[in-house]
């Protein structure tokens, strides 16, 4: 895993912390891609979306983001992510731009928050409720 989320530069620093779940999709014929999920109050953060090269255009990330809302679901009730890319990916799965200043106390305290993802990182918020 974090071979495959250095290779798409996306943080690995912090990987093994606490409350830190990630989960793989998987085919007969090789790994597909990995997606985490951080925190353990209403409010956790989406983290480490990646598909193989290989694989993507195929519909897997929104496959895996999907499942991941499923597990996250009656437990959380929204769900945080910065990205460097655009956000478009995202803003397709009804994740909404949100401001920084706004961001829950956890979320905010996150090394991807911090320190990882910039300031310029795009910051969006999707309600499960």
């Amino acid at each position: 895993m974090r071979l495959a989320l250095g290779a798409a530069q996306l943080p690995t620093d912090d990987l093994g912390g606490p409350d830190q779940m990630f989960f793989s999709l998987s085919d007969d014929e090789e790994l597909i891609g990995f997606i985490g999920l951080e925190g353990s109050g209403t409010d956790r953060l989406l983290r480490s979306l990646v598909v193989l090269p290989t694989r993507r255009g195929k519909g897997y990330g929104r496959m895996l983001v999907e499942r991941l809302e499923g597990v996250a679901d009656g437990a959380v009730e929204r769900l945080h992510l910065l990205t460097s890319g655009t956000g478009e990916f995202f803003r397709r799965l009804g994740y909404t731009d949100a401001d920084r200043d706004a961001a829950p106390a956890f979320i905010a305290a996150t090394a991807q928050f911090t320190s990882l993802c910039g300031p310029r990182a795009t910051y969006l918020v999707k309600d499960l409720g």
